[in-house]
């Protein structure tokens, strides 16, 4: 089965309005270090982990939520934000969706697009859950 897949259109009015972003899911091995990654740098700040956490994986982390990994010290935080952006591309001309690229700092303008693209990424990486809930 692919990777899940979604296309993010910028909404806010700023100069990111209307920009195209392609988001695609980590592969597991790769969500799976994230997940522990966080969740070991949860633990070592004092965070309050919900017990199995360490069995849950990614639907762990929506538990804790990107209001935890804000408490993290940012030389621990820095590399687990970045990693979500890595599974941001940008599409230039959305007229064109076929022509995806990786993403380079300028195409992002507005913080509360970066804000929103690393909530986008992590809800891709959890939204299993919401099945599992009904």
């Amino acid at each position: 089965m692919a990777r899940k897949e979604l296309i993010y259109m910028v909404q806010d009015k700023g100069r990111d309005e209307d920009k195209v972003f392609k988001l695609t899911e980590m592969g597991a091995a790769q969500a799976e270090r994230w997940a522990m990654r966080a969740l070991m740098a949860l633990m070592k700040s004092g965070a309050n982990i919900p017990e199995n956490f360490d069995k849950l994986g990614m639907s762990g982390m929506a538990e804790l939520g990107l209001k935890a990994v804000a408490g993290l010290d940012w030389e621990t935080a820095e590399p687990l934000l970045e990693e979500m952006m890595s599974c941001v591309q940008f599409i230039p001309d959305p007229s064109k969706p076929q022509i995806i690229r990786a993403l380079f700092d300028q195409d992002i303008e507005e913080i509360q697009t970066r804000l929103k693209l690393r909530l986008e990424v992590f809800k891709l990486h959890t939204d299993f859950l919401q099945a599992v809930g009904k």
